[in-house]
């Protein structure tokens, strides 16, 4: 089980890598990076702190989630097993606030599942290394 494990873990942390570097640069793709700023917009909106009276800005909440993303994809991926398992929480953390927003927004299913499959397999992974 350590092997599905272990690929799980890797494809999981390159993913969020990749999607935080994505957030971060318009050298990885120029559309998403245009796309990813018009829907932070909207995220901001929905932020769940808002209720008690605070909304992010709308580019620095994108930079915040991008280096979040990043650095805790890396962890994942390159970091001994106690880093990976706050790593794994973040991300798990970072899902669940995606999911919020989503479902705030009343997004479609197919809009959520993305989410909902990451969130999954960081539960998955997190139950199977305890």
């Amino acid at each position: 089980m350590a092997l599905p494990l272990s690929a799980v873990r890797v494809l999981l942390g390159s993913f969020f890598a990749l999607t935080g570097a994505a957030k971060l640069s318009e050298q990885i793709s120029a559309p998403v990076s245009e796309q990813m700023k018009a829907l932070f917009v909207q995220f901001a909106e929905v932020f769940p702190l808002k209720v008690f009276g605070y909304q992010p800005d709308p580019v620095n909440y994108q930079v915040a989630v991008g280096w979040l993303e990043l650095l805790a994809g890396l962890l994942l991926v390159l970091s001994p097993p106690m880093q990976q398992e706050m790593s794994n929480l973040l991300l798990t953390l970072l899902m669940m606030g995606a999911i919020f927003t989503l479902v705030s927004l009343k997004e479609s299913l197919n809009t959520c599942v993305p989410a909902i499959i990451c969130l999954g397999l960081l539960l998955l992974k997190d139950v199977q290394t305890h």
